[in-house]
């Protein structure tokens, strides 16, 4: 049996295992779960760290300001160093839109060991819970928007089921041309990772977040000691979650109808940063790792129209049936994805390309790390932890 034969082969037994036996991560259909609204709605506090987001704020912080929320709100907004005018921005909004208390702090430059968004989350949980007695922190990224009963329902959810963590994968915008290759593949690749029905798997030890909206329980914060617990975190969201399920605590991740990000990406730099700055992160900072997921990824998303090619061209019927199959897979499991994000689904037999694309973004982030640039993001790098926080 020819190398390439071995390769199609494994590519598609590769292909068959994601279908069926990684969670279906594939679908799309994990949602808030069933709901009643509480007899008397909890205090809420609302924890935005902003650094340089004049640019959206205009177009998020309004949505906070309008929830129709019928408990206690308070918003704390804090501008983390900012260069642009963040914070007299916002309160320049809330002058101008009203609704609940808000205020704008600064923390000050990060303590040695604290990467900058968790010194920021901190600065603000921290005023949150001395200045108010709130139930649940809603930590939300300063890009994303809020439909007016977000918050409601993130409440709601998590009355109901008794989860003291609620996180929702915030809809990314998808307008340009690299918006459309590189962002519903980013989601898939997460949820690929981190399957959504694992992560809300009652004592599962899949655990994860999505950043940009995370409704946290006062208690199980103070009961997991975040963010203090993991400071160093370069992927914050998946720490914080890790940390509240090592407690005890219950979680639940899924994907958004009322919360969408208003960041544009205009062309592959800025996705490719985005990416990159935590991909080695992600992978321990290991050269093994590392090597392995290159492989693995070159197997599973470039062996398919690879061995397709060739056996096409070489008249190898076992490469070409094999590699046509696992790339047929490949795309039928993208385009639940695709249309969640109301994309052509002519996109999907292109998910090989945007495969190659991660796989020299992640050694991207590896080359940075050893030239010592580490995680870089907004103006700050971050080295490796020196211990596991």
């Amino acid at each position: 049996m020819s190398a390439l034969t071995w390769i199609a082969t494994g590519s598609l037994a590769a292909w068959g295992w994601l279908l069926l036996g990684q969670g279906f991560f594939w679908r799309t259909d994990v949602r808030l779960p069933p709901r009643t609204p509480p007899a008397d709605w909890p205090a809420v506090a609302v924890v935005v760290p902003a650094r340089d987001e004049a640019e959206v704020l205009p177009m998020s912080l309004p949505s906070l300001l309008a929830q129709d929320y019928p408990g206690p709100l308070e918003v704390f907004v804090v501008d983390d160093g900012s260069t642009d005018g963040t914070g007299d921005l916002a309160r320049a909004l809330a002058e101008e839109h009203g609704g609940p208390p808000l205020t704008v702090a600064s923390p000050g430059d990060p303590a040695p060991g604290w990467t900058g968004k968790l010194w920021a989350v901190r600065h603000g949980m921290a005023l949150a819970l001395d200045r108010t007695d709130a139930e649940y922190l809603l930590l939300t990224d300063a890009d994303i928007a809020h439909g007016p009963d977000s918050l409601r329902e993130l409440v709601a959810a998590a009355r109901s089921r008794g989860l003291d963590l609620v996180s929702q994968m915030a809809r990314l915008r998808v307008t340009t041309f690299w918006e459309r290759m590189v962002v519903p593949a980013f989601v898939y690749f997460f949820a690929q990772l981190y399957p959504f029905r694992r992560v809300n798997r009652p004592g599962g030890r899949t655990a994860a977040a999505a950043g940009g909206c995370v409704l946290l329980r006062r208690e199980a914060a103070l009961r997991a000691g975040v963010p203090e617990s993991i400071r160093q975190a370069v992927i914050d969201d998946v720490s914080l979650a890790r940390a509240v399920r090592r407690s005890g605590g219950r979680i639940w991740l899924g994907l958004a109808d009322r919360v969408d990000s208003v960041r544009p990406y205009p062309g592959l730099g800025p996705l490719w940063r985005m990416v990159s700055r935590s991909a080695y992160a992600q992978l321990l900072y290991s050269p093994p790792l590392l090597a392995a997921t290159v492989a693995g990824l070159g197997v599973v998303y470039l062996a398919p129209p690879v061995a397709v090619v060739a056996g096409a061209l070489t008249g190898a019927v076992v490469p070409l049936v094999c590699g046509g199959l696992a790339w047929a897979v490949m795309a039928g499991t993208y385009a639940p994805m695709l249309r969640y994000y109301r994309q052509p689904l002519w996109l999907a037999p292109l998910l090989p390309v945007t495969g190659l694309l991660y796989l020299l973004m992640t050694v991207d982030s590896a080359v940075q790390h050893h030239r010592g640039r580490g995680a870089a993001w907004k103006g700050r790098t971050y080295a490796r932890p020196e211990a596991a926080p």
